[in-house]
């Protein structure tokens, strides 16, 4: 079965960093809009952030802009998160998914229904 395998994640101190990586054996990066979402205990899955295949262009939700970083390396078929300022709020598990349906992120929004290979998540807790 393909999917993503996610990991960076710990415990972190409020205003901490981390770098989430989310490797992708037998997955051609370069073809999909890769996303990376969290879920936070109790809450529904959040897309955080897009990197478009088609260009160079990315999406961030509102709560994250400013504070983390999508990059992607394609000849290492790797896909990464780097998360700094980080607030309780952030604490959740962390996946990356492909979008089967466009290789441009979209705007204004992530459609988590779009995705596919998902991961089993890295957890990121954010406590002091």
């Amino acid at each position: 079965q393909v999917q993503f395998v996610e990991s960076g994640g710990g415990l972190v101190q409020p205003g901490g960093s981390l770098r989430l990586s989310c490797a992708a054996p037998g997955i051609t990066l370069g073809d999909y809009a890769i996303g990376w979402f969290r879920q936070a205990p109790g809450k529904e899955r959040e897309g955080v952030s897009c990197s478009s295949a088609s260009d160079a262009s990315t999406y961030y939700a509102d709560s994250v802009k400013g504070r983390f970083t999508i990059s992607r390396d394609n000849g290492k078929s790797t896909v990464y998160l780097q998360v700094n300022s980080l607030k309780p709020e952030d604490t959740g598990v962390y996946y990356c998914a492909a979008d089967l349906v466009r290789r441009a992120c979209l705007s204004g929004t992530m459609w988590s229904r779009d995705y596919a290979y998902w991961g089993q998540g890295t957890r990121v807790t954010v406590s002091s």
